[in-house]
């Protein structure tokens, strides 16, 4: 995986997948997202600004976007990211395993929130987390769009 955050955690969507499937109990897949998000690396404090602030949160996101234009298949980003809530922040875990790393196209093709329900995470967080969810996706697929328009 060519994302720092994700590869350093050694956690693929893939991955993350395969084990909320293995954790029955709500208390261990809650502890496993605090987990994820205790893996990241930390965010830089000069990406801890307004351009970066993604609205719509309940807590404070921050989602830094580094775009490569020098891939075959067009621009491939690459997110960092961080908050003030350890289940926001394993939030952004698991998206930064899904779309770091990737082109824009395969990130504007990639439902994060389908992903989402299907981990079960829609039913078990309140509509404030869920809501800031798709804030975040929402922003990272306008990055992705913005960098296509380049």
């Amino acid at each position: 995986m060519s994302n720092a955050q994700a590869a350093s955690s050694g956690n693929t969507i893939e991955a993350i997948v395969d084990d909320f499937s293995v954790l029955d109990d709500w208390d261990d897949r809650y502890r496993y997202v605090i987990e994820l998000g205790r893996k990241l690396s930390p965010l830089d404090e000069r990406d801890r600004n307004d351009r970066n602030k993604v609205q719509g949160c309940a807590s404070q996101v921050w989602l830094a976007t580094n775009v490569r234009t020098d891939g075959a298949d067009g621009p491939v980003l690459n997110f960092v990211g961080d908050s003030d809530a350890h289940i926001v922040k394993g939030l952004i875990a698991i998206l930064l395993a899904t779309y770091s790393g990737r082109t824009a196209r395969t990130i504007l093709a990639t439902d994060a929130v389908a992903l989402f329900e299907r981990l079960g995470l829609r039913e078990h967080l309140t509509p404030q987390r869920s809501n800031g969810f798709r804030s975040m996706v929402e922003r990272i697929k306008a990055d992705a769009r913005l960098a296509l328009a380049r």
